[in-house]
């Protein structure tokens, strides 16, 4: 008997949310999870239906094995860790509704972001068994793997995971005051006031484009930023995904974004800067420019 085509799209409709929450927490981004379930939908309209036997099994592989290819993918840059936010002044730390709701953005945020640490076949075993529950021996059909390799997949996984779990966000005052000691020291040429507010074993990561250059330790990071007078010069204080940042702003245009992660001593351990004009044009840069 062959499936009408209307039974089929009520069909596809009926488990919808399910697969859209799976590709969503796979590639973190709701508008990459809606492309991949379009062409999820396309793949079943042109496949015999009748031969399916488990069509909740077969639609989570295609979405699961669409969403790999998308993570794969050396073209994908996430811009979730680089919304631009104004830094608001207030009188106190008191949390407001709209510190908290940005609170619960920047947890599900953190948690893309270690995510993002684990390899693509390793984050879609994670998320399928342990977001969903899907069975080991499904997930390895999916990827191609035996299920005992799959298990360990999804064990080093968790390890990397729980190893590595993001920060608090750092208290608003004292992200503030680092940021615009940051920025003076750097104007100035003040080599030690730099070294003070970095933590020794800091790491500086920067995406210029053409070229990705990662900095260790708080002697190198310093000796760099203290070149950058100039830029610093025409940089202002702003909130990067939760994060303390700066924008630097020259004629008109943000020439780059830099974001602060501070211990809890409220030293910095790591900072992340986006220079590449073409990640910077698909982001909202709005709040920077005032």
């Amino acid at each position: 008997m062959t499936i009408d085509p209307d039974t089929l799209a009520a069909a596809f409709e009926l488990r919808r949310p399910r697969l859209r929450a799976v590709a969503t927490r796979l590639l973190g981004s709701a508008a990459e999870a809606d492309d991949v379930l379009q062409d999820a939908w396309l793949k079943l309209a042109l496949a015999d239906a009748d031969s399916i036997e488990n069509l909740d099994a077969w639609l989570t592989t295609v979405v699961s094995r669409l969403s790999l290819d998308v993570l794969r993918s050396a073209r994908v840059a996430r811009a979730d860790r680089w919304v631009v936010e104004a830094w608001e002044e207030r009188p106190s730390d008191e949390p407001d509704p709209a510190s908290v709701a940005a609170d619960n953005e920047r947890v599900a945020v953190a948690l893309m972001t270690v995510l993002d640490l684990l390899a693509p076949v390793e984050r879609l075993a994670f998320v399928l068994h342990d977001v969903f529950g899907q069975p080991f021996d499904e997930i390895a059909e999916t990827i191609g793997r035996s299920p005992a390799a799959t298990r360990q997949l999804v064990s080093r996984a968790r390890r990397r995971v729980r190893g590595t779990e993001p920060a608090p966000r750092a208290d608003g005052r004292r992200g503030r005051e680092v940021v615009d000691a940051w920025l003076r020291a750097v104007q100035d040429g003040d080599l030690s006031s730099l070294l003070a507010l970095l933590d020794a074993d800091a790491v500086l990561d920067a995406d210029y484009g053409s070229s990705v250059v990662r900095l260790r330790g708080a002697d190198e990071i310093a000796a760099s930023a203290v070149t950058a007078a100039r830029l610093a010069a025409h940089s202002i204080p702003i909130l990067l995904g939760g994060r303390p940042g700066v924008a630097a702003v020259v004629h008109g245009r943000v020439a780059s974004l830099m974001a602060f992660e501070l211990g809890d001593d409220g030293r910095i351990v790591g900072l992340d800067v986006l220079a590449d004009p073409e990640r910077l044009a698909g982001l909202d840069l709005s709040a920077a420019l005032g």
